[in-house]
């Protein structure tokens, strides 16, 4: 709860804070990258950094936050909360690191709006910063403790047991635990982090949707090669997992986390993915398979062509073991007797959507986007739409 005079004191400032949070972020990771280089080598995504994306995504989320605190001084926003302390989690992130990280960047701050940084100011911002990180810690504590690991210890090797070459540029590795224990359940549509050295010994970290249902003995992670566009360099991990990491090969990975799991039930479900967001969906037809799943469940996939869409026999064979249940593909560059009104992107109006219908989306935001549009139109509650946001925009998940 934030109080009323901060609350006073962050409406009257949030415009300008707002419209120097770009610079203040981009000082905030000088600051921190010089006194802490080991951060960006083994914790933060370098391709994100160089793209100024995380830059975007730290100011994206202390704006959302301070916005919601001035809009709803008793509440807070839980999903995106919820999203972020998932994330953390599977990274290792310590209540400490809130520390280091307040510390720069309220440095930053100082230096980027000089004077204007009055002691109210800086005692009401200072509110809302530890507002939001006490929330994040309160979450990450608690997940911590249900993996039964102290607080950042959530890595583990596991070896690579097969590797499989999906499409030119999606493999799909199976991993069990290297040392001969069970691998710990988790609930399908969620993800690991998966942490590599790199060849200049940095330890960067990327996050990977589990791709197989719970209850095997291996688990499955597909991998899409990341190729630069528009001057962003290639993704790091995932081409150095389709070049080096083979059968026989060991990699770490985090306890599971993600809050975009199949809620128990028997609602009608829809699952909507695009390109290599199939994965969790392809998580959750098995477990709906495996479980005997006999309510209406509808699978809408769009991809570029279907060479590139990973997966996609195992997409429509587990959707065909299931009773009452139909997929949906589109594609941008078909092949011959497609059919044409599954030409292009996902549309869902010739659909049938079912009342009651639950849905989980997870691909590109404009994607998403496009589709919870879609079916708000055809009545699905804005409750009962889910969904997982990867990288930097998953401070946009509020609703």
């Amino acid at each position: 709860m934030l109080s009323e005079k901060s609350a006073a004191t962050v409406r009257a400032t949030l415009p300008a804070v707002g419209a120097a949070i770009g610079t203040i972020t981009e000082r905030f990771y000088e600051r921190l990258f010089a006194a802490h280089p080991e951060l960006l080598r083994d914790l933060f995504n370098r391709g994100n950094q160089a793209a100024g994306l995380q830059r975007q995504a730290l100011a994206g989320s202390i704006a959302a936050f301070a916005t919601h605190l001035v809009e709803h001084p008793d509440g807070r926003p839980d999903a995106m909360l919820g999203r972020i302390a998932h994330k953390h989690t599977s990274l290792g992130v310590t209540a400490e690191q809130y520390e280091v990280v307040h510390r720069h960047l309220f440095d930053a701050i100082a230096e980027v709006l000089g004077e204007a940084v009055t002691p109210e100011v800086a005692a009401a911002w200072d509110e809302v910063y530890w507002l939001m990180a006490n929330a994040l810690t309160a979450v990450e504590t608690r997940l911590y403790a249900a993996h039964e690991v102290a607080a950042g210890d959530v890595w583990r090797e596991w070896t690579v047991v097969g590797r499989t070459e999906e499409t030119a540029d999606a493999a799909t590795f199976h991993l069990r635990p290297s040392d001969g224990a069970p691998a710990p359940g988790f609930r399908p549509g969620q993800y690991v982090s998966v942490q590599v050295e790199l060849p200049d010994g940095a330890r960067q970290i990327r996050q990977y949707s589990l791709s197989s249902a719970p209850g095997s003995a291996t688990r499955s992670i597909t991998v899409k090669r990341v190729r630069g566009r528009a001057g962003a360099p290639d993704g790091e991990v995932s081409h150095h997992l389709h070049a080096r990491v083979h059968e026989g090969d060991r990699l770490h990975l985090s306890a599971t986390c993600g809050d975009l799991v199949l809620d128990g039930g028997g609602a009608p479900l829809l699952l909507a993915s695009a390109g290599i967001g199939c994965t969790p969906m392809l998580a959750m037809l098995e477990h709906l398979a495996d479980t005997g799943h006999r309510a209406p469940v509808t699978v809408v996939h769009g991809d570029r062509s279907p060479a590139e869409h990973a997966l996609r026999d195992d997409h429509a064979a587990l959707t065909a073991k299931l009773p009452d249940a139909a997929a949906h593909f589109w594609y941008e560059r078909p092949e011959p007797g497609h059919p044409a009104d599954r030409t292009g992107r996902v549309d869902l109006a010739a659909v049938a959507v079912a009342p009651g219908t639950r849905a989980y989306l997870c691909g590109p935001l404009p994607f998403m986007r496009a589709v919870r549009s879609q079916l708000l139109a055809k009545g699905v509650a804005p409750a009962d739409i889910h969904y997982e946001v990867f990288g930097p925009d998953l401070w946009l998940a509020q609703d």
